[in-house]
């Protein structure tokens, strides 16, 4: 069998040079941010069949709790106490 290993030198000049900019430019919306007057939230996501399974999510003493799985975040109201 034919020896096929090729030198660290032939193999980093066999990968293309990365790109310094895109030239598409990239964006990403920023998570949804809901306001709520309960310190315990179910998320599912949103819309049914495209969201995700549901989850309960607890705020414990901070005044916010982030979704794992759509980083929907849900803020406690000003004025609104721990439940």
């Amino acid at each position: 069998m034919e020896n096929l290993s090729l030198a660290p030198q032939i193999l980093t000049a066999m990968i293309p040079p990365r790109p310094e900019k895109l030239s598409v430019p990239m964006s990403v919306e920023a998570p949804e941010i809901v306001e709520t007057d309960h310190t315990r939230v179910v998320c599912d996501g949103g819309g049914g069949a495209l969201g995700h399974p549901r989850v309960y999510l607890e705020m414990g003493d901070e005044t916010s709790v982030e979704c794992p799985y759509c980083d929907k975040r849900f803020v406690l109201k000003a004025g609104a106490g721990h439940h």
